[in-house]
């Protein structure tokens, strides 16, 4: 058997002997998985096919002492590092290429206490795990919505969803987390321990170490929520935004509504004749009390008229996976964002005109409905600083022929050319494709230089370097 050869921080290689793969076998609960073997093309898989690296050597961890030793072997050997959790990142941060690579998809615990309302998450839980467990005693924490989504990363970068107006973001619910550090210790983060990593590690991204154990505060909420779709015709788009912008901030903080703009999937409740045409969707849910649900819905629902409605009560868990036929791996993803405090007539204009334009059937643009609970945390409260946002735009272009790659990147970054002068600057960093490194400054703002700071502190040389990267402060 040949050695085996590993790419390293400076760009070179380094060879491993047989036995010392064999060693590394023998310290791990959970798999080395060397190319061509068992689990290794499923660990180094992404949800976005545009990705398709291979790393040297993959460890697939069952816990934290597996953590613990392939960290400090990419201490000791100056690897380059790569940390996978559920995989769905838009950059494809999770795999680096000919590196080493840590999987922490098979470590899916979920555990609920109903009594104390909090969880403790493993960080290959995917939100579908979470969500399943947690809704088993009618209780939740903020999330995403595409079930299939990393809790990890999620978290990491802030996160937002369904519930975020009532319940504020996923990391404002973070009350701890047990982190494997460059230096290859565990440690515990919490307000009363670690307290600056724990600031960190609520919208800094992977940067400051390897989080094997999140415990999350829950709410009531559900079995059932009011949420579903009001389907309207494209060119009835630029008045019913409009009119949407006053109904988003005068709604109560137990209402969200997205807008989706897209071309119509072959919805059963949508009449055959708008299958494939461009249309504007309203999606909503509603996180209290379901009579009052149906009265703070109204407004929306008397917006112009439309070709569905179809919001009713139903399952949370249902509603969780609602977006997810749209978002199967395998496909080709770029996205393109920004932050808006508001949402003018002319930047409607923009994006409307851009969805007349779509390159591929799968594209489409969404307006992110935020504020409520998440804006009422101050700024320097956690590392994500982006509090003011009102509505947050992705520019979503998904296709499946590489040769489509240049005309669909080219399209997202039209449209947010064309929106960047009403943007606030700021960006979701769970949002920012891997061409974004010169915004991760803009990202964090004046949080960015304490940022830096707590980056020297815990990770001076840089190891965990596939992210949206922060340079330790000098």
């Amino acid at each position: 058997m040949t050695d085996l050869t590993i790419r390293t921080l400076d760009g070179s290689t380094k060879a491993f002997a047989p036995d010392t793969i064999a060693a590394l076998r023998g310290k791990l609960r959970g798999a080395v998985a060397l190319p061509g073997e068992d689990g290794y093309d499923a660990a180094r898989s992404v949800w976005n096919a545009m990705i398709d690296r291979r790393p040297g050597l993959v460890v697939r961890c069952l816990g934290a002492a597996d953590v613990i030793n392939v960290v400090k072997l990419a201490r000791d050997e100056q690897l380059l590092l790569a940390v996978r959790s559920g995989g769905h990142n838009i950059a494809g941060n999770a795999v680096c290429e000919g590196g080493l690579l840590i999987d922490l998809s098979l470590m899916k615990s979920v555990r609920i206490d109903p009594a104390s309302r909090t969880a403790r998450v493993e960080p290959g839980a995917t939100l579908a795990d979470f969500d399943k467990e947690a809704q088993g005693f009618a209780l939740a924490a903020p999330l995403g919505v595409n079930s299939t989504t990393g809790v990890a990363g999620l978290t990491l970068g802030g996160g937002f969803g369904w519930t975020t107006r009532k319940f504020g973001l996923t990391i404002d619910n973070l009350i701890s987390a047990d982190v494997v550090t460059a230096d290859a210790r565990l440690v515990h983060a919490s307000e009363e321990e670690n307290q600056d990593l724990f600031w960190a590690l609520r919208g800094g991204g992977g940067n400051f170490g390897v989080v094997t154990s999140f415990e999350f505060r829950l709410h009531p909420l559900g079995p059932e929520v009011l949420s579903g779709l009001i389907v309207h015709p494209l060119d009835e788009a630029g008045e019913l935004l409009s009119r949407y912008r006053r109904i988003a901030k005068e709604a109560p903080d137990e209402l969200t509504t997205w807008a989706v703009m897209r071309k119509a999937p072959p919805l059963p409740f949508l009449p055959a004749e708008w299958h494939g045409k461009e249309v504007l969707i309203f999606a909503a849910c509603y996180s209290g009390d379901m009579k009052d649900g149906y009265e703070a819905i109204k407004p929306l629902r008397e917006l112009g008229k439309a070709i569905a409605d179809v919001i009713t009560p139903q399952p949370f868990t249902a509603w969780q996976t609602a977006f997810d036929p749209l978002l199967t791996p395998g496909a080709r993803n770029y996205w393109k964002s920004h932050d808006f405090a508001d949402l003018p007539d002319a930047a409607i204009k923009a994006i409307v005109d851009a969805v007349r334009t779509l390159p591929s059937p799968e594209c489409e643009v969404f307006i992110a409905h935020v504020g409520g609970a998440m804006a009422r945390v101050a700024p320097d409260a956690t590392a994500w600083p982006n509090r003011n946002a009102h509505f947050v735009m992705n520019a979503h272009t998904r296709w499946r022929d590489k040769a489509q790659d240049a005309a669909c990147v080219a399209w997202a970054r039209r449209l947010y050319d064309a929106t960047a002068s009403f943007a606030s600057g700021s960006v979701y960093v769970n949002f920012m494709p891997e061409d974004e490194n010169d915004r991760v400054a803009n990202a964090y703002g004046a949080n960015y230089r304490r940022l830096a700071k707590i980056k020297r502190r815990y990770d001076p040389q840089n190891l965990f370097r596939m992210n949206q990267n922060i340079q330790p402060d000098k």
